[in-house]
């Protein structure tokens, strides 16, 4: 059996102006950990033999029609700007046009370093690869767009990060790799052809529906309002959403220090490198338009008439908000088994998230639960909850079928923080059975498992994660 992956690249076509060509770095010895193979089938892709697909995806050997790039980006991180940064431990092998007709990048992440690198060794440890394949994974599962996982591979090297940690490569799929930074290079360099070329490409490849800079700048933003709702209905907190982490495709992108949370605040924050909590979870929808707005600065330098384009950007980025609070409010309602809307039904939400948080609630347990009359044993004080119920039975009265709503809205499982970094621990031992077991049970979301109960309970004082990080 040979691996065959239909390649059919669009990107690498290009001007050499948008990336460099870079081949990914052999490692000493590839070990597959594990393959996708439902994303495969997706793909189009006929798997190999087990050595031989751990060479492809540790990048040793390159399957037949790639076309190995380290794409070019800037970005702002943390607010501030900086002019160029691009792919400096990922190199993009191809494209594929799958069996359901989308294209799709296939990417190497942690395969060693690119002119982009910046003095960094371009390389991945073993924690953040497990984390991403298992964190986006469940968020495909959840229903949420995210770019997807199809292969992890161990590098038999050891990579320094604030100790000797064992190396590994991802491979990720996304519907691109297209970031605000990618456009935001091309403006700040004043090279107009290069972003004519680029919003072209773009608008081609996402949204061929929309017309025009300005057209691409609305498309992205209905695309990002929806999935900014939908980070928050699972009460996911990205942690680190700088422009160069914002696909203009509206998948999740960037598997950094991301992270579910347990017990609900809006102003949780678990990004090691977020000390003033500018990516907390309340904070992610103001986030949002903001990068919006650099996205339009930098689709504005090409236009003709730009006054006129300020006027029309102006007004697109200034009705996100409300396509984020009305998507937000459809999401909630729905996790409430609310199917109608009523005027009242934001006051009730709102009501319920804040005797949540000040009973120290667990978010997606509290959710579930209300489909089974058990929420009120998730508040430190009962009363509190009782108090909102009354007003939210009397709502529940005027729906059909409420229970079916909140069983398909409240997920049962996430991958909480404290389980990720006990998989992460075991599997540093060489013990993967609780990498396999997460990826199987996060597959089934919403279903409930009476195997896998231990995975829905919250950390103990002990196995609290206060922190994630990077992984750079």
């Amino acid at each position: 059996m040979t691996l065959n992956i239909p390649f059919d690249n669009s990107y690498a076509r290009l001007p050499n102006t948008f990336f460099a060509r870079q081949a990914p770095v052999p490692v000493r010895a590839p070990r597959l950990i594990a393959f996708n193979d439902d994303l495969a089938q997706v793909l189009g892709i006929s798997p190999g033999d087990v050595q031989e697909m751990a060479e492809a995806f540790a990048g040793n050997s390159l399957p037949d029609g790639a076309e190995p790039i380290a794409q070019l980006y800037s970005g702002h991180q943390f607010g501030t700007y900086n002019p160029q940064l691009g792919d400096g431990r990922a190199v993009l092998l191809g494209e594929t046009v799958g069996t359901d007709g989308v294209r799709r990048d296939i990417q190497l992440k942690g395969s060693g370093q690119t002119p982009f690198s910046r003095q960094g060794d371009g390389r991945a440890w073993l924690g953040p690869v497990l984390r991403e394949f298992v964190v986006s994974e469940a968020m495909h599962a959840l229903g949420i767009p995210t770019t997807r996982a199809l292969a992890a591979v161990e590098t038999g090297e050891v990579v320094l990060r604030e100790g000797p940690m064992p190396g590994a490569v991802l491979t990720r799929v996304a519907q691109s790799h297209l970031r605000v930074g990618t456009f935001q290079v091309f403006a700040a360099r004043r090279q107009v052809e290069n972003l004519k070329q680029l919003t072209e490409y773009a608008i081609a490849r996402h949204y061929p529906q929309a017309e025009g800079p300005m057209g691409l700048l609305r498309a992205v933003r209905d695309a990002q309002a929806q999935l900014i709702a939908q980070w928050m209905s699972v009460g996911f907190i990205h942690g680190v959403m700088n422009t160069d982490n914002f696909s203009i495709a509206g998948e999740t992108i960037d598997y950094g220090p991301c992270a579910f949370m347990d017990s609900y605040h809006p102003n949780t924050v678990y990004s090691s490198i977020d000390r003033m909590g500018r990516y907390a979870y309340s904070n992610q929808p103001d986030i949002a338009v903001w990068n919006l707005a650099q996205l339009a600065t930098s689709l504005i330098q090409q236009v003709e008439d730009p006054e006129k384009a300020v006027e029309e950007a102006t007004e697109i980025v200034h009705a996100m908000p409300g396509l984020i609070q009305r998507e937000w409010l459809n999401r909630f309602r729905a996790k409430i088994g609310l199917a109608t809307e009523d005027k009242e039904d934001e006051a009730l939400i709102t009501d319920l998230l804040t005797r949540m948080a000040h009973n120290s609630a667990d978010f997606t347990n509290t959710f579930r639960a209300l489909g089974n009359e058990k929420a009120r044993d998730h508040f430190l004080n009962p009363e509190a909850y009782d108090e909102w119920a009354g007003g939210w039975q009397a709502r529940l009265d005027r729906e059909k079928d409420p229970q079916t709503v909140m069983s398909t809205a409240n997920p049962a499982f996430i991958p909480r923080n404290h389980r990720v970094e006990q998989m992460i621990q075991a599997a540093v031992q060489g013990d993967y059975a609780p990498f396999h077991r997460l990826n199987a049970v996060l597959a089934r979301s919403y279903e409930d498992q009476p195997d896998a109960t231990d995975l829905t309970h919250p950390p103990t004082e002990n196995e609290v994660v206060h922190a994630t990080f990077c992984g750079t």
